[in-house]
């Protein structure tokens, strides 16, 4: 990403949250959707008992985390190799 395409997010970002009175009201359906989005992966069918899915989206989302973390480790562990 380039330093003037990292601005102009940035200004994108500050602007839309300037003018936002209610921030969790604002990102309430993305949050829903990236919940549901693990429910359906353990529970593709809709099987589980509900306490049961929730536990293994829960790890379902924990694992997918780490696996970003890993992934954002080893980027910048190759751009500092690179320097």
């Amino acid at each position: 990403m380039s330093a003037e395409t990292k601005l102009r997010a940035q200004i994108a970002a500050n602007t839309r949250w300037a003018g936002t009175t209610d921030r969790a009201a604002a990102t309430a359906k993305a949050r829903q959707a990236a919940i549901d989005r693990f429910d359906k992966l353990v529970d593709p069918d809709g099987v589980l008992p509900p306490e049961e899915r929730a536990k293994r989206a829960a790890s379902a989302r924990r694992a997918h985390m780490q696996k970003m973390a890993l992934a954002s480790a080893k980027a910048r562990k190759g751009k500092r190799s690179k320097f």
